[in-house]
């Protein structure tokens, strides 16, 4: 199994990646294209993916991120991707993902401090 600060450092790039790829977009022009909708579901299927696979023993000591949340809506991006409702998909990226990534963040950096992710947290 890996290590939980693994899954973690995947949840940091995954998000830094979905910045990167919506800097200077905006709601409209993300809607309006396919490569980047997909560029995005992607890296937030990664982040529910590595959601997904840490401990149930190490969710529980973290209660203040949402991870049922983002395990779920990793399976409905997976498994009912026809069902993907865009906005949705918006407002993860561009609001939930920057306010996981400042949890994790703060998370590495309190469990892992000898971690490079726990003093990056930009």
């Amino acid at each position: 199994m890996r290590p939980e600060q693994l899954y973690l450092a995947d949840i940091v790039e995954a998000a830094d990646a979905i910045r990167g790829f919506l800097s200077g977009r905006d709601r409209e022009s993300f809607l309006g294209n396919d490569l980047l909708r997909s560029a995005v579901l992607h890296k937030l299927t990664i982040i529910g993916e590595a959601a997904a696979r840490l401990p149930a023993s190490f969710r529980e000591c973290h209660p203040e991120v949402p991870w049922a949340d983002i395990v779920g809506f990793r399976n409905i991006a997976v498994h009912a991707y026809f069902a993907v409702d865009w906005s949705i998909v918006w407002v993860a990226a561009t609001r939930d993902a920057l306010e996981l990534r400042r949890q994790v963040a703060a998370i590495l950096a309190t469990e892992f401090p000898q971690s490079d992710w726990a003093s990056n947290e930009s």
